[in-house]
């Protein structure tokens, strides 16, 4: 399966130039959306089916205790320093497991990875 990307406004650009030279399929929302409310970033990555990436806190809170659908996969980056090209190489790592990462929300600190299941809401 090809993941396709949603990077919120905090993902560094170069981290974006280097997915895409990759061939990698990201939409960023600095480029696209800027300003956008995070329930607005939420319902486009599920819309189009993007695994969502962030360094955003508050996705957690609108999906786990607002139950908003979620997209796919969430990746939470909570790493404390980083070069901004770092975040294209964690993502790529990523992808060499992807199944273990679809339908979570996955916490990665840089030493560390979290995972806990979406909650798919079911639609009446």
């Amino acid at each position: 399966m090809k993941v396709r990307w949603l990077v919120n406004e905090n993902f560094p650009a170069p981290s974006v130039v280097v997915l895409r030279a990759a061939k990698h399929d990201v939409l960023a929302i600095a480029e696209s959306h800027t300003g956008d409310d995070d329930s607005d970033v939420l319902a486009l990555a599920r819309k189009e089916g993007r695994w969502l990436v962030t360094f955003d806190r508050d996705y957690g809170e609108l999906l786990f205790s607002r139950n908003y659908p979620p997209p796919p996969a969430v990746v939470l980056l909570r790493v404390p320093s980083y070069r901004p090209d770092e975040p294209a190489a964690w993502l790529e790592w990523l992808l060499s497991d992807q199944e273990k990462f679809l339908g979570n929300f996955t916490v990665f600190t840089g030493k560390t990875l979290r995972s806990r299941p979406l909650l798919h809401r079911i639609e009446m």
